[in-house]
């Protein structure tokens, strides 16, 4: 993947994100226009999100929602709102033929058969914090369809390794709204300006510090973690590192990308896999991580070269600043 710097145009911060699309698109693999459509439908779908999640509390639709998603976890009211508001705008905008999403068991089929993308997608990560107001976000990731165009949607299409995305993002929602994106040629963030309602520039070339000194890590657990793990978090206490842990796995991982810091959910008794997601979780913020001069591994080996088997595959994450994740990593 690219670095930062091989982005060919620069444009100064306070731009918006339609004009960095544009004057960037000669960035974009196959660019013919498609994949930025793309980007620019998942940025407005997330604009309504948050518009959701902002008026929650008034219009009374926080709280669980009565079911359990594919996951076997409670979905929020807000989980069926955002993975609806979603799939809706990638199927109007018509760039993708199918998605998966944390939300749905199957194949999302958008009878788009001669769209050329297939989005990987948990609409609303960390959910269960909106009722406390805790920073929550959405992750995505992008691949080219590899079937013949016209065709049905085949298993292979989504179940491509993460080194085969050609686009991957978050959006997050604080105490100011984030879209942070990478086409293999950097990281770039943009906040969002409600009067404008725009996104703008606002952390250009993003880059994870070699080093940091922030573990985020759910120590609850910390007896059934693997002795390796153990160790490292014990290793961690003795240097004095912070501990800073929110439960929002977006949340968590762009605090550590600005500040240096590893993000870490190893395999535990109750989930021996892991607990998070490869394909719509993982492997989006671990193209994010290494494009911004960070790594991703399992603990052992690069997430990105992980050959997923299964729609909902786990996977134990190790994610953040380089130095950190290979010292977590055995």
């Amino acid at each position: 993947m690219g670095k930062a710097e091989n982005s060919r145009i620069a444009l100064p911060v306070g731009s918006n994100l339609d004009r960095f699309i544009m004057r960037n698109q000669e960035d974009f693999p196959y660019a013919s226009g498609e994949l930025s459509q793309l980007i620019r439908d998942l940025a407005y779908a997330g604009k309504v999100v948050n518009r959701e999640i902002n008026r929650a509390g008034l219009a009374g639709i926080t709280g669980a929602y009565g079911a359990e998603n594919v996951q076997g976890e409670e979905q929020q009211n807000l989980d069926v709102a955002a993975d609806i508001r979603f799939t809706r705008a990638l199927k109007k905008g018509g760039e993708v033929a199918a998605i998966i999403s944390e939300e749905a068991e199957e194949i999302i089929d958008l009878q788009n058969p001669r769209s050329k993308y297939i989005v990987a997608i948990d609409p609303l990560d960390g959910s269960s914090n909106i009722d406390v107001n805790v920073s929550i976000g959405t992750i995505f990731s992008i691949y080219r369809r590899v079937s013949p165009l016209g065709g049905p949607v085949q298993m292979e299409d989504v179940l491509q390794p993460g080194k085969d995305q050609v686009a991957a993002g978050y959006i997050l929602y604080g105490s100011s709204t984030m879209f942070v994106y990478t086409t293999g040629k950097g990281v770039n963030g943009f906040t969002y300006e409600p009067s404008l309602g725009e996104y703008i520039l606002s952390h250009q070339n993003m880059r994870i510090p070699e080093n940091g000194s922030i573990y985020s890590i759910n120590e609850g657990s910390f007896n059934s973690f693997p002795e390796a793990v153990q160790d490292y978090v014990n290793t961690c206490k003795e240097r004095e590192y912070s501990a800073r842990y929110i439960g929002s796995l977006v949340a968590d991982f762009h605090r550590n990308v600005l500040k240096g810091g590893i993000y870490i959910y190893p395999s535990t008794a109750k989930a021996p896999n892991g607990k998070l997601r490869l394909l719509y979780e993982c492997n989006a913020l671990a193209l994010i991580a290494e494009e911004a001069g960070g790594a991703a591994t399992d603990g052992k080996g690069r997430i990105l070269e992980i050959e997923p088997s299964e729609l909902h595959q786990r996977v134990p994450f190790f994610v953040g600043s380089k130095a950190m994740v290979e010292e977590a990593s055995n």
